[in-house]
């Protein structure tokens, strides 16, 4: 039986649904499949000591999330064309002694979102968070046709160096930056609004802003997936809002990281289910 020795890397980890997604999906194919947490925080270490600890220990590859999306960079020996324009990664494969950095954070939202959203409008967006995670998910949105996102962080030097990427990658006005106190005056013209931050977490609970600032015809996005329903959403959903869960992106992401690692096609309907029943027991 072929087997494999995966990750994932990052703090506060230890409610992630990784493990089980990973390895129910591997059942599935045969496949023997050992999925370990590697807490920052568990483990008193950094992400370079881990990714070298993993490269050591013959993994075959590895997840990263917040908040080593990008502090993993320096640490390993090559970046895909999607991780290298993004400047952050979610997945590392070890391949001959190499540890190559993927994203597949962005194609996973995109996906998520396409089939969440399908007609959803995107004239005008206000994103939460430039981080990492943001960073793909601003490059999703951008890619599916919205005509420009506005990405507000707690870091405003982050959000404005995000936006100038951006706008250096799909044109002109197709991004932006600016401060919090703006957010009333920006989601009071937005159609929807993407939070990308760890606000609403397990390990972070609460609001990224006033609910007062939700209006009904504003669609709402959260990457969030523990819980599946944010104070976000709870919100939204209670003003009569359109909203997406992060329970795609992370299935999406998942699947294609899964691929990355074995060579194998997942099912993605079927890891969707798992999710489900993950997220019920």
């Amino acid at each position: 039986m072929t087997s494999f020795l995966a990750g994932l890397i990052g703090s506060g980890i230890g409610p992630s649904f990784s493990p089980p997604l990973h390895e129910r999906e591997a059942a599935h194919h045969g496949l023997r499949y050992v999925y370990r947490l590697l807490d920052t925080d568990v483990l008193g270490t950094d992400v370079g000591d881990l990714v070298r600890t993993a490269r050591r220990f013959g993994y075959d590859g590895l997840n990263i999330t917040h908040p080593c999306k990008q502090a993993v960079i320096p640490h390993l020996d090559e970046l895909s064309p999607d991780a290298g324009t993004l400047g952050a990664v979610n997945t590392v494969v070890f391949d001959s002694g190499r540890a190559i950095g993927h994203n597949t954070d962005w194609t996973g939202f995109k996906e998520s979102f396409a089939r969440g959203l399908p007609d959803a409008p995107v004239e005008r967006i206000v994103q939460l968070g430039a981080g990492g995670a943001g960073a793909a998910v601003a490059h999703a949105l951008l890619t599916l046709g919205a005509g420009r996102v506005t990405l507000v962080d707690a870091d405003p030097a982050r959000a404005t160096a995000l936006a100038a990427e951006l706008t250096g990658r799909f044109g002109d006005g197709r991004a932006a930056s600016a401060p919090q106190d703006d957010l009333p005056g920006l989601l009071a013209g937005a159609d929807g609004l993407v939070h990308s931050t760890p606000t609403g977490m397990a390990g972070h609970p609460g609001l990224p802003l006033p609910a007062s600032l939700l209006r009904r015809d504003l669609w709402v996005a959260d990457i969030v997936y523990r819980p599946l329903e944010t104070e976000l959403l709870r919100q939204a959903r209670a003003l009569g809002c359109r909203t997406l869960d992060g329970s795609g992106m992370v299935v999406f992401q998942a699947a294609h990281a899964f691929h990355l690692f074995t060579g194998r096609t997942p099912d993605t309907g079927r890891m969707l289910t798992h999710l489900t029943e993950l997220v019920d027991t």
